[in-house]
């Protein structure tokens, strides 16, 4: 039998975060569908397995820094480094990662929880672990942090589930794997209280939706400190017969489409009626002004839950007016990713009171773009967007997300990276799992999706529609130019940091020291093959001058070659260029 850990340390950490976003993954399906309150959006289990799987991402980056340090250190003769992060450094991943991740109202409560746990491991400095004792603190931490972020807590909720594993946990002696499981069974007790709870709850037969994807993220604990994992609150069975009951008894309030939605753990929402939109946004503001924005956005709407500290935040409130709550955010410092969704357009997964459920479109196309102003030219386009920023790849799950926000009966799946090509056909895997045909053009950059979309035709067939922007994108070759970070072997010699380079469809092929000069090298060699189209997509960091100069460029030294330009925001390149 596997020696399972006593103590709770940087690897029980890893080891936790994998079992979970394993558990989340299987019971996904099973938590979406037992989503009641306060609206039935059906998306709970697919926010907590968002905001988990960012939360796992961030500590294997960690472990994978630390192992590449360490195999650096022996290449170059000396002494190996600790190829282990400390129980602070993977607690603190865990917790930042969830909380850029964080999805919808009980993914932000998730990641308090994990904030709550981290800074009571982080207080332990370098100690290797926490034992039993040690544990209980965490937990208790977790489920106080969690409670004092929302706004008005009810009880029947997440909330009510997290206090009651502390209690449990409390009350127990023993190593970890005593008090995980204590835990697990005080949590799992409460989620078969919620419905008495609350009314909603009661009346459709099922437990909180939010409750029973802690429950199952508890479970993987007592997996990772015992190495047994517990019995499941609720088989397919039993929730299904739950779904039935739910669908019968409760009036559904339609939901819009424009990003996640809200889950279950804050104020009471009337069936009908209530706020208007859901606001979500990232905020980087210091904790005197995030205090004047909790009383701000509490007068404008409810559902308000704020997590985070040290600089950056997460937010979540119900309004009416959306506007007013993103700008309390400006006011109160720089927020960014801001989501807004409509309460009143209906979604994927209900229609309102007396109306039939929205109908999917036949066909829409989803792709991942690395900034802001490319998302709105592909939104424009009539594109589902997921945005990756630098540094910040975006996960099958939120490739799988951007699908069914889509709606569509047919999806073409644009990746834009190279980089992307395993994630999203295993996104695509699972969109078609669901029903949906899927087909992933391998696109390598942004601006061959351009070319891609240019071309798509919703009214014809499918496969000429894929055919065609197939085509499109294999015609366009790509290049951008960016500053490189370190000294590093390229295809076109040694660079130095700072360096400017000119890469090709994915190689490095010129070293310069100058961005216009370093631009214009490039776009020699790709017009050097032919051409008909010049596109140019700028970084927010790029001069305004250097799209005229290569305008001109083009304009004197090619005939009959077209140029356009676009803003890109932040897109991590200085340049992107597209030649067709």
């Amino acid at each position: 039998m596997p020696k399972v850990p006593q103590t709770f340390d940087a690897l029980a950490v890893r080891t936790w975060c994998g079992l979970a976003l394993e558990a989340l993954g299987r019971a996904r399906e099973e938590i979406d569908a037992i989503n009641v309150y306060p609206v039935a959006d059906g998306d709970t289990g697919t926010n907590l397995y968002l905001t988990l799987e960012s939360a796992n991402a961030a500590v294997e980056a960690v472990f994978a820094g630390h192992e590449l340090g360490a195999a650096h250190d022996a290449g170059a003769g000396r002494e190996p480094g600790v190829s282990e992060p400390t129980l602070a450094d993977a607690a603190g991943a865990m917790a930042h990662g969830a909380l850029i991740g964080a999805r919808g109202n009980s993914g932000t409560i998730l990641a308090q929880l994990l904030r709550g746990m981290a800074q009571v491991l982080a207080a332990h400095g370098e100690t290797a672990h926490i034992d039993g004792p040690g544990l209980r603190i965490a937990l208790r931490k977790a489920a106080d942090s969690a409670r004092q972020a929302v706004a008005h807590p009810v009880e029947g909720t997440v909330l009510t589930v997290a206090s009651a594993a502390a209690d449990a946990a409390t009350g127990t002696e023993g190593d970890c794997g005593t008090v995980a499981r204590a835990a697990y069974e005080g949590a799992r007790a409460a989620l078969a209280a919620t419905p008495g709870q609350l009314a909603v709850l009661e009346r459709a037969g099922v437990v909180d939706a939010g409750g029973r994807g802690l429950v199952a993220v508890l479970g993987a604990l007592v997996e990772t400190l015992t190495g047994e994992a517990p019995k499941a609150p609720a088989g397919p069975a039993e929730v299904h017969a739950r779904v039935v009951m739910a669908r019968a008894a409760v009036d559904i309030v339609g939901v819009g489409i424009g990003g996640v939605h809200a889950d279950v753990c804050a104020d009471p929402v009337p069936e009908e009626g209530g706020p208007a939109f859901e606001v979500i946004y990232l905020l980087e503001a210091e904790d005197e002004s995030v205090a004047r924005l909790r009383d701000r956005l509490d007068r404008l709407g409810d559902s308000l839950v704020v997590v985070g500290g040290d600089g950056l935040w997460n937010v979540h409130v119900h309004v009416d007016d959306a506007g007013a709550a993103v700008e309390a955010g400006v006011e109160a410092g720089r927020p960014y990713r801001i989501r807004i969704t409509h309460f009143g357009l209906g979604d994927v997964h209900t229609g309102g009171p007396g109306r039939p459920p929205r109908e999917p479109a036949q066909r829409a196309v989803v792709a991942v773009v690395p900034g802001e102003g490319l998302a709105g030219l592909y939104a424009e386009a009539g594109a589902t967007t997921v945005l990756a920023r630098p540094g910040e790849p975006p996960a099958s799950g939120e490739l799988v997300e951007a699908v069914r926000r889509a709606h569509a009966r047919e999806v073409v799946l644009l990746p834009n990276d190279a980089d992307l090509r395993h994630t999203a056909a295993a996104a695509a895997e699972q969109a078609r799992a669901d029903g949906v045909r899927v087909a992933l053009i391998p696109t390598r950059s942004a601006v061959q999706g351009i070319a891609a979309l240019a071309v798509h035709e919703p009214e014809r067939r499918f496969d000429e529609d894929v055919v065609a922007m197939t085509s499109a994108a294999g015609a366009t070759r790509y290049a951008e130019v960016a500053v490189a970070e370190r000294q590093s072997w390229t295809m076109a010699g040694i660079c130095q940091a700072g360096d400017v380079l000119g890469l090709i469809d994915g190689d490095v092929a010129v070293i310069g020291s100058d961005l216009t000069v370093t631009a214009e090298a490039v776009l020699d060699r790709m017009l050097a093959a032919g051409g008909e189209m010049v596109t140019l997509v700028l970084g927010d960091e790029a001069p305004e001058a250097i799209a005229a100069h290569l305008e001109s460029r083009v304009r004197e030294s090619y005939l009959a070659v077209d140029t356009v330009v676009y803003r890109g925001g932040r897109q991590g390149a200085l340049l992107l260029i597209g030649v067709e």
